[in-house]
C-alpha cells in the first residue's frame, strides 16, 4: 500500500499531465513510469522501497524516491544527500531522485515535474522561416 505522499504525488501527475502509471516490472510490481503524452518518453519514475543505503542514507530500511529528468547545472544545485540524491538507476547527469516521503511538497515538486515533462518533450521544431531558404 503506497503512503499518502506517494498518493499525493500519483494524483498530481493524473491531474496535471493526464499521465497514468504503468507498472512494467514482474519483480518490482509497485514501481511505476509515467510517460509523456505527445512523445512516449518516460518524465518520471516512482520507485518504491529503494534501500535507504543505495541513496546514501544512515540506517536500514527503505524509501520511496521520484525520479525526475533534469538539466545538469540544476541537479548539482538541488543535490543534498538528504532529500535530493543523484538519479537512482538512471543517468546521473540528466536525473535527479527526490524522496517521495512528504519531506518535499508538492509545491517544491510541481516545478520539478514541470521540467520533467517539458524535457521529455524533446526539442521543439521550429516552423520554416524565409531566412531558412
Amino acid at each position: 500500500m503506497a503512503s499518502e505522499a506517494v498518493e499525493g504525488l500519483i494524483t498530481h501527475i493524473r491531474r496535471t499531465y493526464g499521465a497514468e502509471p504503468e507498472f512494467l516490472w514482474a519483480r518490482t510490481p509497485n514501481n511505476a513510469v509515467f510517460r509523456h503524452s505527445g512523445t512516449g518518453k518516460w518524465f518520471a519514475a516512482l520507485l518504491l522501497e529503494v534501500p535507504r543505503r543505495s541513496l546514501g542514507l544512515p540506517g536500514g530500511g527503505r524509501a520511496d524516491i521520484l525520479d525526475l529528468k533534469c538539466g545538469p547545472a540544476m541537479i548539482g544545485s538541488l543535490l543534498d544527500g538528504r532529500r535530493y540524491f543523484p538519479g537512482y538507476h538512471m543517468n546521473k547527469e540528466h536525473w535527479i531522485s527526490v524522496l517521495a516521503d512528504g519531506s518535499v511538497s508538492l509545491d517544491e515538486l510541481s516545478p520539478l515535474l514541470d521540467l520533467s515533462y517539458q524535457l521529455a518533450a524533446g526539442p521543439r521544431k521550429r516552423r520554416p522561416t524565409r531566412e531558412m531558404f
